[in-house]
């Protein structure tokens, strides 16, 4: 028997950081995630830990990295946490970073955003995969858990029937997904945050804007606009589940139902993927 594939390390580290500037708090909170490969084989097969970095370590390193260094770009600070494991440890040869951020606006108080009080913006999360070896460092950005939803200007027709066939076709239909993106840098942009922010703009404008005929061709669409507006990513992948919203029947009432009353359902719902690249 032999081990052919290994990773371990630390899951899950919760960090919030308040930078202060007088009154003006800016509030910053991460989940991150560190996945150590290498010189490792031993303490799988020989129970030998000589070489093995503790997890308490990574989590420490986390927190210490996090008071030096975060800042708005966690792409950044992903980018030197691995450069960090890389040079410290020889016998590390492949560093993953995964960062999930909590995202928090201002309160308004009077029509103005509080200095220092935050509601949960939304319950998306923009997210960060870098993954470094000795050769080269790869940044992918995304999102995740973003329900978006549009009321008209869908539908879906023509597909194929068979026996098993019981989807009415229609022009007109809601259109609801929680959408999943994530796009790979191949170079590194001004500022990471601005450019983050420009792709998934272009991908909802492109989502509201187009009538959809399917989840297949507005997902392409999204990806063709993520890389028309950002030349430093190389590909978008995209995860759109279709969150079916479902006619309620009120004819047993005597009422007439013109696409106005709906169940929304998240099982069973179609799960469409797919990459568009350079």
């Amino acid at each position: 028997m032999k081990l052919i594939r290994h990773q371990y390390g630390k899951a899950r580290v919760r960090v919030m950081k308040i930078t202060r500037n007088g009154q003006q708090h800016s509030l910053k909170e991460l989940a991150v995630e560190v996945g150590l490969s290498g010189n490792f084989d031993a303490s799988y097969t020989k129970s030998d830990n000589r070489l093995v970095v503790a997890t308490d370590s990574m989590k420490n390193t986390v927190n210490i990295f996090a008071k030096k260094i975060l800042g708005t770009e966690n792409e950044e600070f992903g980018g030197a946490l691995g450069e960090h494991f890389l040079k410290t440890y020889p016998q590390v040869k492949r560093v993953e970073i995964n960062l999930s951020e909590r995202c928090w606006a201002r309160i308004p108080v009077g029509g103005k955003p509080h200095a220092h009080s935050f509601s949960e913006q939304s319950p998306a999360k923009p997210f960060a995969k870098i993954i470094c070896t000795k050769k080269a460092t790869q940044i992918e950005s995304g999102i995740e858990d973003l329900l978006i939803l549009k009321s008209t200007g869908s539908g879906f027709e023509n597909f194929l029937r068979d026996e098993f066939t019981t989807l009415p076709e229609t022009s007109d239909r809601i259109f609801a997904t929680k959408l999943k993106a994530t796009w790979t840098y191949t170079r590194k942009p001004k500022n990471y945050s601005a450019t983050n922010e420009k792709i998934l703009a272009a991908m909802l404008a492109t989502f509201a804007k187009n009538f959809s005929p399917s989840v297949q061709v507005t997902l392409f669409q999204m990806g063709e606009a993520a890389l028309k507006v950002a030349p430093e990513i190389s590909k978008v992948h995209l995860a759109m589940p279709n969150k079916h919203c479902l006619l309620i029947n009120l004819t047993p009432f005597g009422l007439e139902n013109k696409n106005e009353l709906f169940v929304p359902t998240d099982e069973p719902h179609g799960q469409i993927e797919g990459t568009v690249a350079r």
